[in-house]
C-alpha cells in the first residue's frame, strides 16, 4: 500500500467506532483513497445496550458478536488488537500498550501506530465517584468480560439455589442506579430465573429472587421523560423489584451496600450502574480540554478543540448544544457522530468545506426483558414527543438493533442474520447456560 494514501485510525470498535470504520471502508478503503485502521482491546465487538441480556445469559456473545478481523476483511479496513494509552500530536502517532495473554504471556511488545487522522471513539466506564468498596464488591458492565463474569456468577448462584436442601432460601441482588441498564437488567433476570425451569433447575423461579434497584435521585430513568419512568416503575413493582428512589449508597461491603442514613442493604450479588465516564487513560493523555468527566471537548465539527486532525464520537464525546447541555451518552449519539465524522473526513480529504453536527433526539425506549417495552418518540415522526407501550414499543426497540446490524453489514446480511437467529432459536437453548 502507498505512503501517500492517508491514513485514518479509529480507536474503539463500539457503536460509532465500527460504523464509521466500516462506512470508510466501503467509501475510502475499497478504492484505495484511504488506508482505514480500526484498534480495538476485544477481539470481538456487542451492541453495547445489549450487555445487560449478555449479563443474563438472554444472549450468547460467541454467537451474537461480530469479530472484528473477519468483519474487517468483509468491508474494506484492517484491524489491529491493542489498548492505545499514549499520544503523541506532534509526531501524529499513538502508542499501544504491550499485549499478554491471560497467564500474563507476552503476545507483543509495545506498538507505535502513525496516523494522518485519528477518531477517538473509546466510550465510557462505569464512574463509581470513589465510593469506598465499589471496586473491590461490585461487578460493572462495561464490556462484554464484565458481563460474561456476572453471568457465570449469576448461573453459579442459581445452581446452587436449586441443589440446596433449604428450599426456602433466595438470591439477593442489588443494582444501584435506575438508568437505562439497572431498569433493563432488573427485568431480564426476572425473565431468566422463569425460563430455568425448562433447562432442569425446576427448584429456581423468580420467588427466589430478590432484587433491590437502588437510585439516588428522585425517580428511576432520571435522564427520560417522567412518563416513562411512571410506567417502568409500575412495571418492575409489579414483578416484585424493590424501587429504592433517594437512597444515596456510601459505602460497598461484602455484605451488601450501606446507604447514606446508615441502612444496610444486604445483597449476595453487587451491581454498579449509577454513572458513567470516560476512561481515565483520557485525562492521563494531557492532551485535550476536558468535563469532570473525562469527556474530550470537541468544536461544531467534531474535532477536538486542541487538534483539527483529531476527532471524537461518542460517550467520550462532549459536544454542548444550543440550550447548554451535552449530547446525552446514548447510541443513536454514536450513531448520528459516526455519520457526521465520515462526511467530515470525506469533505477533508476533498478539500471542501465541513458540516456542522446537529443532534437529533428520536426518543427513547426501555425494554423490560419480555414483559413491556416503554418509550417515547421525538423527531421526523412528529413534532412533539408521544408516549408509547407495549408491542409497539417493543419492535421500535428491536429496530434500534437492526439499524446498528444494516450499518455494519449492510442489508443483505442484516436479512441473512435475522433468519438465522429466527432458525436458531429452534435448535439451542432459550438462554446461556455455560
Amino acid at each position: 500500500m502507498s505512503n501517500t494514501i492517508p491514513k485514518i485510525v479509529v480507536i474503539g470498535g463500539g457503536a460509532g467506532g465500527l460504523e464509521l470504520a466500516t462506512q470508510l471502508g466501503h467509501k475510502l478503503g475499497r478504492k484505495k483513497h484511504a488506508d482505514i485502521l480500526l484498534i480495538d482491546k476485544n477481539r470481538t465487538h456487542i451492541w453495547k445496550p445489549l450487555l445487560h441480556e449478555v449479563a443474563t445469559g438472554s444472549i450468547d456473545p460467541d454467537l451474537d458478536g461480530v469479530v472484528y478481523s473477519a468483519h474487517a476483511a468483509k468491508h474494506h479496513y484492517r484491524f489491529q488488537l491493542g489498548t492505545f494509552y499514549q499520544l503523541d500530536q506532534s509526531k501524529k502517532c499513538i502508542t499501544l500498550a504491550p499485549l499478554s495473554d491471560d497467564l500474563g504471556h507476552a503476545i507483543l511488545p509495545e506498538r507505535t501506530v502513525h496516523y494522518d487522522y485519528l477518531v477517538i471513539a473509546v466510550g465510557s466506564v462505569s464512574n463509581d465517584f470513589n465510593t469506598p468498596g465499589i471496586k473491590e464488591h461490585c461487578y460493572f458492565l462495561d464490556s462484554n468480560q464484565q458481563a460474561e463474569r456476572f453471568q457465570h456468577t449469576l448461573l453459579d448462584s442459581f445452581t446452587r439455589l436449586h441443589q440446596d436442601d433449604n428450599q426456602q432460601q433466595s438470591l439477593n441482588i442489588a443494582i444501584v442506579g435506575a438508568g437505562a441498564t439497572g431498569v433493563e437488567l432488573s427485568a431480564e433476570l426476572y425473565h431468566v430465573s422463569e425460563l430455568l425451569k425448562l433447562y432442569g433447575l425446576t427448584n429456581m423461579s423468580s420467588k427466589r429472587l430478590h432484587i433491590h434497584l437502588i437510585e439516588a435521585g428522585p425517580r428511576i430513568l432520571p435522564a427520560l421523560p417522567e412518563r416513562i419512568a411512571i410506567s417502568a416503575k409500575r412495571e418492575l413493582l409489579k414483578l416484585g423489584v424493590n424501587v429504592r428512589e433517594q437512597t444515596q449508597v456510601k459505602e460497598a461491603s461484602a455484605q451488601g451496600f450501606i446507604t447514606k442514613d446508615d441502612e444496610h442493604i444486604n445483597a449476595d450479588i453487587m451491581l454498579w450502574a449509577a454513572g458513567v465516564k470516560a476512561p481515565d487513560f483520557i485525562k492521563d493523555l494531557a492532551v485535550f480540554e476536558l468535563t469532570r468527566s473525562n469527556q474530550i471537548q470537541v468544536n461544531q465539527f467534531l474535532q477536538s478543540t486542541v487538534d483539527d486532525s483529531i476527532f471524537v464520537l461518542g460517550d467520550c464525546c462532549a459536544f454542548t448544544l444550543d440550550d447548554g447541555k451535552q449530547v446525552p451518552p446514548r447510541a443513536q449519539s454514536a450513531h448520528q457522530m459516526a455519520q457526521c465524522i465520515e462526511k467530515n473526513l470525506i469533505a477533508t480529504l476533498k478539500q471542501r468545506p465541513l458540516i456542522k453536527f446537529q443532534y437529533n433526539d428520536y426518543g427513547s425506549l426501555v425494554n423490560l426483558s419480555r414483559y413491556s417495552t416503554v418509550g417515547n418518540l421525538m423527531g421526523n415522526l412528529t413534532s412533539n414527543s408521544f408516549f408509547i407501550e407495549g408491542k409497539i414499543a417493543r419492535f421500535m426497540y428491536v429496530s434500534l438493533y437492526r439499524m446498528h446490524q444494516l450499518a455494519i453489514h449492510g442489508g443483505a446480511k442484516t436479512l441473512a442474520l435475522w433468519i438465522s437467529e429466527k432458525i436458531l432459536r429452534v435448535v439451542r437453548p432459550k438462554m446461556k447456560l455455560h
